[in-house]
């Protein structure tokens, strides 16, 4: 028998990154966590955590938070059934959910506001900023309940949603073109452009697409939200997302490089097998609304 106390500490040192953070988070010290690990070790006789800088699961490791991520959604259906019994909704279903920049700025925020009447719970969601590409180990690891991805292949344990795509145009500011001379794409290589992290290539394939080129001139600006200011603004010119762009070309703030080009990036829900009622009717939820704001894949 497996003693979740244990697992729990496995899943706070890969999740907080540290033996430190743990202990915060559990509201224990730092070597009780450590005598946890090694307790769950010596259980197993293997090692579950490389002690890295953070520190990462083995291939133990990780099936035991996959594990842990099943076990957590058959809890929220049982806590919902007791709840449901005493007639009350006051206390909230814990979600951690890893989703990439750019739907948490557009389209998340409408589809994780499912009424209370519609789940049958108040969801409590801890939410991990990550790129569409990298969501999906969170959830091979066993670090969430759920996760957007670029990915359709489910993890194991897992299935996969389709939800949509987000499109993306080539964008930059008048101020920019001006600045650069930008008479056409072929000299995009050498004009600054914008990126939201190491992960983002949407500018590498759009140059590649075009002209086979790369972009030699990065600017590393990891905000959703300031992404379209900093194009405003002249910083550079980037992909940005249809659903973003508002009415900033009819004002002409922005210009649309290349109106006939566009990137989409289609994205999945993975959730568990063991998907609880509650978390279904949250996954049906999001479909919906991404039905209504994302393209079709």
């Amino acid at each position: 028998m497996i003693d979740y106390q244990l697992l729990n500490a496995l899943s706070a040192v890969i999740s907080e990154g540290g033996f430190e953070k743990a202990s915060k988070k559990l509201f224990i010290t730092q070597s009780a966590v450590s005598r946890r690990i090694h307790q769950l070790e010596a259980k197993l006789g293997e090692p579950v955590i490389i002690r890295t800088q953070p520190p990462r699961p083995t291939a133990l490791g990780k099936r035991l938070l996959n594990h842990l991520q099943q076990v957590l959604q058959l809890e929220v259906a049982l806590n919902v059934d007791a709840l449901n019994e005493h007639s009350s909704l006051n206390t909230p279903l814990s979600v951690k959910l890893a989703a990439n920049a750019d739907s948490l700025a557009t389209w998340l925020p409408e589809a994780l506001a499912i009424l209370d009447t519609e789940s049958d719970c108040k969801f409590r969601f801890e939410v991990i900023s990550e790129d569409q590409s990298i969501a999906h180990k969170r959830m091979k690891d066993g670090e969430v309940m759920v996760c957007i991805s670029s990915s359709s292949e489910p993890v194991n344990g897992g299935l996969a949603s389709p939800l949509g795509a987000i499109r993306y145009k080539a964008i930059a500011s008048p101020d920019l073109i001006k600045q650069h001379n930008l008479t056409s794409l072929t000299q995009l290589a050498q004009v600054p452009c914008l990126v939201f992290s190491e992960y983002d290539k949407l500018q590498h394939q759009f140059l590649a697409d075009i002209n086979g080129s790369t972009p030699e001139y990065i600017h590393i600006y990891p905000s959703s939200e300031g992404f379209k200011q900093a194009m405003i603004a002249g910083l550079g010119y980037g992909l940005l997302p249809t659903l973003q762009l508002g009415d900033s070309l009819q004002k002409g703030e922005l210009v649309d490089l290349f109106p006939e080009y566009y990137i989409d990036t289609p994205l999945y829900w993975h959730y568990w097998q063991s998907e609880s009622p509650q978390l279904k009717a949250l996954r049906k939820f999001a479909m919906q609304v991404a039905a209504n704001r994302l393209e079709p894949i």
